[in-house]
């Protein structure tokens, strides 16, 4: 039998803080239960097991849940570039990962409605989303992580010959879909800054927005129109990331730089925006890229290097809240 402070305590690691102290009298306990933007399979399934829990405390009989829907705001990250080729996608996707990690309710939205490759860097090309109350259930990705990306709902390798309105309405049914208890979504944007980042900045309104380039010149310059984009609408910067950011030779370790060094935080400085660190342009990321199994749900210098930029990401939404 399990004593009542016992429960109580089990009670806030079961429900995440969700449930309200329980209180008994005439042998019935009754508490109320948070349940808002928790998908129905969840909500039961937190309902029966509380339940069964509350019937070992000595003296109960009966339990009675109070369900309230205090939907708790979904707090946007937009991942974005000023042309492609930079590495966004993986970035995208690794930051969701290492955020995961360090214990955020995160989603991934791979908004690039003619290029989606998230399906493949999370491992979750074979799935398909199902629809609840009209909304788009997300599939699941590496980690268990909640997505959603136009690869999971048109045949592989079909391209999309859609115009601006379309776009922007496949970009609100994967954001507006039923994320259950997700409160931070990652938004892997395309490059550029066209329909999808307006719809996004407009419609949307990112709590921030990620940049990254290469250490490249052009890139940078192309980064920048991407940081004014977004100082246009008034979306805060978290920060800049430079990608592919040194080569490490496997044979010997020395290291080059293909794509110059020091560019993007030096363009940061400039732009008076944080610069979130640097990815090393790596073999190893690629193949586990390929893979569906993102470095950041690893351990080594790559993991580390993805971990340290989610932990300055982390920080910032701390501040932001």
């Amino acid at each position: 039998m399990t004593d009542l402070a016992d429960f109580a305590a089990r009670l806030t690691a079961l429900t995440d803080g969700r449930a309200s102290a329980p209180r008994i009298r005439d042998g019935v306990m009754t508490l109320a239960l948070d349940v808002g933007g928790l998908a129905p399979e969840r909500r039961d399934g937190l309902a029966a097991a509380i339940r069964e829990g509350a019937l070992t405390v000595p003296g109960v009989t009966d339990v009675r849940i109070a369900m309230t829907a205090e939907r708790r705001p979904l707090r946007i990250i937009a991942v974005a570039s000023g042309k492609g080729g930079v590495g966004k996608s993986t970035l995208s996707a690794n930051l969701a990962v290492a955020l995961h990690r360090l214990g955020l309710k995160v989603g991934l939205v791979d908004a690039d409605i003619y290029g989606p490759s998230q399906a493949r860097l999370m491992g979750s090309e074979d799935q398909k989303p199902v629809a609840s109350d009209k909304k788009l259930v997300p599939v699941t990705g590496a980690l268990g992580i909640p997505m959603l990306s136009m690869a999971h709902l048109v045949e592989p390798g079909k391209a999309l010959a859609w115009r601006g309105p379309m776009v922007s309405g496949a970009l609100g049914q994967l954001i507006d879909a039923e994320w259950g208890d997700v409160e931070l979504l990652i938004v892997d944007l395309p490059p550029g800054t066209g329909d999808i980042q307006l719809s996004m900045v407009q419609k949307h309104k990112p709590a921030g927005a990620v940049i990254v380039s290469t250490p490249q010149d052009l890139a940078l310059i192309d980064a920048t129109r991407a940081v004014s984009l977004f100082a246009q609408a008034d979306v805060p910067m978290v920060g800049l990331v430079e990608n592919m950011a040194g080569y490490a030779c496997p044979h010997c370790g020395e290291i080059s730089d293909p794509f110059g060094q020091g560019g993007a935080e030096s363009t940061a400085g400039a732009l008076s925006m944080p610069f979130l660190g640097r990815i090393p342009l790596a073999i190893d990321i690629r193949r586990r890229s390929d893979a569906g199994d993102p470095p950041a749900a690893g351990d080594g210098p790559h993991a580390d290097a993805f971990m340290a930029i989610a932990e300055k990401v982390a920080a910032w939404l701390g501040r932001a809240a």
